[in-house]
């Protein structure tokens, strides 16, 4: 996994300022590895990445993962940039713990910031 986002992260304009990049992880928590403000190079991010991916054990609550990014990563005090259109890419191990709030919450997702 670390490799595919290192390789994803290298394809992006971060050095230019074009694109910024934050990450959280989740299973039955959400957890905030960086905000989308806290790195400006592509080498910052590639080693941010490194230095955050574990193995976590749990559930997938990915209704919570979606909740957080729309709620605390897709905000102007963590970086987002409200003239720059946002891309939110989700990678998870399976299926949700909770299908019926995920769709809920992926429902609305054209509405959030």
């Amino acid at each position: 996994m670390e490799t595919f986002i290192s390789e994803l992260v290298a394809e992006l304009p971060i050095d230019t300022a074009v694109s910024r990049v934050g990450l959280v992880t989740f299973r039955s928590r959400v957890d905030r590895r960086f905000y989308l403000a806290d790195h400006s190079t592509v080498a910052a991010v590639q080693t941010a990445v490194d230095n955050a991916m574990t193995n976590p054990w749990g559930g997938t609550r990915t209704d919570r993962a979606m909740e957080f990014v729309r709620t605390m990563m897709l905000t102007a005090a963590a970086g987002d940039r409200s003239t720059v259109p946002n891309v939110v890419v989700l990678l998870t191990d399976g299926y949700s713990n909770r299908p019926s709030l995920t769709q809920v919450i992926s429902s609305d997702v054209s509405h959030w910031p």
